[in-house]
């Protein structure tokens, strides 16, 4: 049987792991730390996984590996150069590793995301002798950009941009234009510089699209620390959770709270997320609650804005919607919620004062307003909060709006100047959670749950781009 590469994506974090196979044996590559769907996709297949291998420590989420190593019996082969707390296969640039017969991994050092990243060239056995299908790149050469360079601090940025650039030439000058790139990161992800350009790519596509393949090296460095915008604050708890040696996830269903926990635990200080669609929380909600729904990166913003080991409630329509979040959250590192509710507002409180509505509007409306003439049953535009990432601020931005990105705002609630406060994103996702925690400190807002790039066409007056 030939050679077989299955795609593992975790769209939520925007990441992939791998899983190839020869029909018989199977290696994965970069496995996320809910490892029951390796397991299913491997029985599926009739495969057993007998190498388990790690392009480098990852810094946006928690891995699968040493745990799927630990129930297989497989190896597990992370970098040398790695200090870990744990057993596992040390491999180098310049190894070779054989997986069976007919498979057989290629160790390169291909530094730049990390210092010690490695990449996997995957050969197949011919008559002719090993022929390269393709490489596990991790994040170092992407589609159609690279891994950021800037995880492990500021001061090693550069440097780190350098090595980058060479590794990603080492593999474009080794490989074959026809060989597969399979990259960790580009699909949303945070590690990497940019978002991917397309959904699969070769060698050869990347030395037509990728900068790092067209640009020389100081120019490649110049643009891609250029570009660069803040990233999650919990990254900082990724790698010392992956060179540790992460724990068994536990996902049983947690305890459920009834509506005076519900009470004291927003008394206390403590986060109560409302996991469903935000027009569904727009409708009726509980005060004090924190909008971010299941349809969105939840885990990714939730891990963003909450000081790390605040005890966590979800509330949502159905247990399978909090063990969906379960299973989101241990990615990160949030191994258990404190509690859990389910089945509607309407059970979540016994005084029907704690439910509110949190006004809903689109571009158009904002224009009116602003010119006004606001909607019927909608308060005047005092303040258009713009709560996207710098870099879409930069890319344009509604004239007179201030600018907060979602992250800072818990901290930074009160730079929002006062008055009733319209807040958007880019979609009305981030909107809806900056909105929820603006109405928890006691703002009159509205959320506008229209896409940014229906702004301008609306009327609504965008700043000089100069």
């Amino acid at each position: 049987m030939a050679v077989e590469v299955s795609v593992i994506a975790t769209s939520s974090l925007g990441d992939r792991s791998y899983l190839a196979s020869d029909g018989r044996v199977a290696v994965v590559v970069d496995p996320q730390r809910d490892i029951d769907r390796v397991l299913y996709l491997a029985g599926e297949k009739g495969v057993r996984i007998t190498h388990v291998v790690e392009t480098h420590i990852h810094n946006d989420y928690v891995s699968g590996g040493l745990e799927l190593a630990r129930v297989t019996g497989a190896r597990y082969l992370v970098a040398a150069a790695d200090e870990v707390g744990f057993d596992r296969v040390p491999v180098s640039d310049g190894d070779q590793v054989a997986v069976s017969d007919s498979v057989r991994l290629r160790v390169i050092g291909t530094p730049g995301h990390t210092f010690h990243h490695l990449s996997y060239v995957l050969d197949e056995a011919t008559d002719g002798g090993w022929q390269p299908l393709g490489v596990f790149t991790g994040g170092s050469l992407l589609f159609g950009t690279t891994g950021r360079t800037d995880l492990l601090g500021e001061q090693h940025a550069h440097e780190l941009a350098h090595r980058q650039h060479a590794s990603a030439r080492r593999l474009a000058d080794l490989l074959p234009d026809g060989a597969q790139v399979w990259p960790t990161h580009g699909f949303g992800s945070f590690c990497s510089a940019s978002q991917a350009d397309a959904s699969d790519s070769t060698i050869g596509r990347e030395k037509a699209k990728n900068a790092v393949l067209r640009l020389a090296a100081d120019q490649f460095v110049t643009e891609i620390l250029a570009d660069l915008d803040a990233y999650p604050a919990y990254y900082a708890h990724m790698g010392v959770a992956n060179t540790a040696g992460p724990a068994p996830v536990d996902l049983t269903p947690v305890t459920r709270a009834d509506p005076a926990e519900l009470r004291q635990r927003m008394a206390a200080g403590q986060w109560v997320v409302d996991l469903r669609h935000r027009k569904a929380y727009a409708t009726s909600h509980l005060a004090g609650t924190v909008s971010l729904g299941l349809d969105g990166p939840m885990s990714t913003w939730l891990g963003w804005l909450i000081d790390w080991g605040t005890p966590i409630t979800l509330l949502a329509d159905t247990p399978e919607q909090v063990a969906d979040a379960q299973r989101e959250l241990v990615r990160i590192g949030i191994d258990r919620p404190a509690a859990h509710a389910t089945g509607g507002v309407e059970q979540w409180t016994t005084d029907p004062a704690q439910l509110r509505e949190l006004p809903m509007a689109d571009f158009p409306a904002l224009a009116a307003a602003r010119a006004g003439n606001a909607p019927a049953g909608l308060p005047v535009a005092d303040v258009v909060l713009d709560v996207r990432m710098t870099n879409e601020w930069k890319a344009g931005h509604i004239a007179g709006a201030v600018h907060i990105p979602l992250p800072d705002l818990p901290t930074r609630l009160a730079d929002v100047p006062a008055g009733t406060v319209w807040v958007h994103c880019g979609s009305g996702y981030r909107a809806t959670a900056g909105a929820s925690l603006l109405a928890n400190a006691g703002r009159e807002v509205v959320v506008i749950n229209d896409k940014f790039d229906q702004a301008q066409p609306a009327g609504v007056a965008m700043a000089d781009p100069a």
